[in-house]
């Protein structure tokens, strides 16, 4: 079988599994209503979803080394259409909360999976490449759920059960089967089910900038559409979510002809400015800025940042890379949880805007203090090698 075939089958598997996360993002406020909960509960809810996501990357980063790439991939796409279904048969906070779990248990299997996998498709020598196919199509879904939603419900009206959620119940199964049907190219290795993800020398940079830059999108997707929401502004919360992560995707091939250092210093800097943009739109209630700062932020997320981390890690962990993966998004999704929890219990007590201003001021300090651990460690390893 072609390279080819394989990949763009794997891509799809990848996509789809990502576009189950936030396919249900702009019927928050709907399920919170059936509830009647506040912006806490909301931001737990959406949170849920690293309570599943961060046991399975702590413990199963490394399963698919022992049963296989394939089976990991394609259970991830079946307990996305079940968690889906859920909220359809039983739409309330509840089963959001279950639902999101359900999303993240997914996503750390098709994650740490699929990046090895994708590797081994098209060889060790285009491990950039392989990265980029990976962060392009998780990238296109987990934006392109929200927006697909969104359209829903523009052309529908109000439903709980929206065109975008019937797709889902239509492909995740046949791509189930599809993932099974793939060769199989690793090696089976006699090691333990459950195994930790493992942290590559050097690399710890590109972690903290993952938990920054997601934290930043964690953000956009739980909290701001909440204030959109107060502000009349609520239909264009899939549209937010989408720029929140196409935009990124848009600019992954600059990124990739890029080194790892310079996309990510440009990640740093985009970070906190994006996120400035977007609050400025959202104090002022001018749309425009809001949508700016979404796509600065979102190129920083899942552009620059995104790609150049995970690239870094695969390749300086050649024999172990789904673990280092899982290694990876344990710092990008402790960013994408705890401030976003965090924000949400403080616009309960002081309202989103002034959550938001917190959430800007504590992350401008964040990015200074790395960046200056970072250059300062840099220019150590840089004058070693001098005196060596």
């Amino acid at each position: 079988m072609p390279k080819l075939i394989p990949a763009s089958l794997l891509a799809l598997g990848l996509f789809t599994v990502t576009f189950a996360v936030n396919l249900q993002a702009p019927l928050y406020d709907a399920y919170a209503a059936e509830s009647d909960v506040g912006a806490t509960a909301v931001t737990v809810a959406f949170a849920a979803y690293v309570g599943g996501l961060m046991p399975t990357l702590l413990l199963l980063g490394g399963l698919s080394d022992r049963i296989g790439r394939r089976i990991p991939i394609a259970l991830a796409l079946v307990l996305g259409a079940m968690a889906t279904a859920l909220l359809v048969q039983v739409p309330s906070w509840t089963s959001l909360v279950i639902a999101r779990f359900l999303l993240g248990i997914g996503t750390g299997l098709a994650t740490t999976a699929g990046t090895a996998y994708m590797t081994e498709i098209l060889g060790a020598d285009r491990a950039k490449s392989a990265a980029l196919i990976i962060t392009s199509a998780t990238s296109l879904g987990f934006g392109g759920g929200a927006l697909a939603t969104g359209i829903s419900l523009a052309v529908q009206g109000p439903t709980l059960l929206p065109a975008s959620y019937i797709a889902l119940f239509v492909v995740a199964p046949v791509l189930a089967v599809i993932a099974l049907g793939l060769p199989r190219l690793d090696m089976p290795r006699p090691v333990s089910l459950l195994r930790l993800p493992v942290f590559p020398a050097g690399t710890w940079m590109f972690g903290a900038a993952m938990a920054l830059a997601w934290s930043t999108t964690g953000m956009t997707i739980a909290v701001v559409p909440l204030e959109l929401a107060a502000n009349d502004l609520g239909g264009w919360t899939g549209l937010v979510i989408f720029l929140a992560i196409f935009v990124g995707f848009l600019c992954q091939p600059i990124a990739r002809r890029m080194t790892n250092n310079h996309a990510l210093a440009l990640g740093f800097v985009l970070i906190p400015l994006g996120f400035l943009v977007l609050l400025a739109g959202v104090w002022l209630k001018l749309l425009t800025l809001v949508l700016v700062g979404t796509c600065i932020t979102s190129a920083a997320s899942y552009g620059f940042t995104y790609l150049a981390s995970l690239a870094e890690v695969s390749l300086r962990a050649p024999d172990d890379r789904a673990r280092a993966t899982a290694g990876l998004f344990v710092y990008a999704y402790f960013g994408f949880s705890l401030p976003v929890i965090a924000s949400g219990a403080l616009a309960d007590m002081l309202g989103l805007l002034t959550a938001m201003i917190v959430f800007a001021s504590v992350q401008l300090v964040a990015t200074a203090i790395i960046v200056t651990m970072w250059r300062r460690r840099s220019l150590l390893s840089a004058t070693a090698l001098e005196a060596g």
